[in-house]
């Protein structure tokens, strides 16, 4: 009895706490999206289009990133500051190229006539992709200032959360793109 009272209560930090429930309405938007794309498919003025090519490069870059953010939060638990820092910035640029490789898709598709206004199957493309790459642009700017702030003579702060919380994002991110493509993939 008295080992059951002494056992401690684990605690979820709040931004940890912040951070999850930020993801699950993610997800829960695009799952009204996804759902609102099968209803509407069925309309008779759909069109099908193919997924540019260069969007299943874009997903190895993050799938990639994935990876070095990994090593960079296992450098920060070993402190290897240099090796944190290292592999923070190959994810920062990473997370760019993701970003600048859906941007050439965008423009590939538009030169081809898939254009935003044209389908509402287009413009549902756009607005499920764009929404993804508007999110992956807000983790690439928390990289920016995680990298940044290595370069800090001032301050030298060795609390694990940030890693933590931007691990967290960016996996979540990486892993919303893989269903998102699979997803555009098999219901078109």
């Amino acid at each position: 009895m008295i080992a059951v009272m002494k056992q401690e209560k684990k605690i979820i930090h709040p931004l940890k706490f912040i951070m999850w429930a930020g993801c699950a309405s993610i997800v829960m938007m695009f799952a009204g999206l996804s759902s609102a794309y099968i209803v509407k498919r069925n309309q008779a003025n759909w069109l099908s289009f193919d997924i540019p090519i260069i969007f299943y490069y874009s997903t190895a870059v993050i799938i990639l990133s994935s990876v070095t953010i990994m090593l960079s939060r296992k450098a920060f638990i070993n402190r290897e500051m240099k090796h944190y820092k290292r592999w923070l910035f190959l994810t920062t640029i990473l997370g760019i190229t993701f970003v600048l490789l859906q941007y050439l898709g965008f423009k590939q598709l538009w030169a081809s006539g898939i254009t935003l206004t044209r389908n509402v199957s287009f413009s549902f493309l756009y607005i499920i992709v764009g929404l993804h790459a508007l999110h992956v642009m807000g983790g690439v700017v928390a990289l920016v200032i995680m990298y940044l702030k290595t370069f800090s003579i001032r301050r030298k702060n060795y609390n694990q959360i940030y890693i933590d919380l931007m691990n967290t994002y960016w996996h979540f991110v990486d892993l919303l793109w893989i269903y998102l493509l699979f997803f555009l993939l098999l219901i078109r």
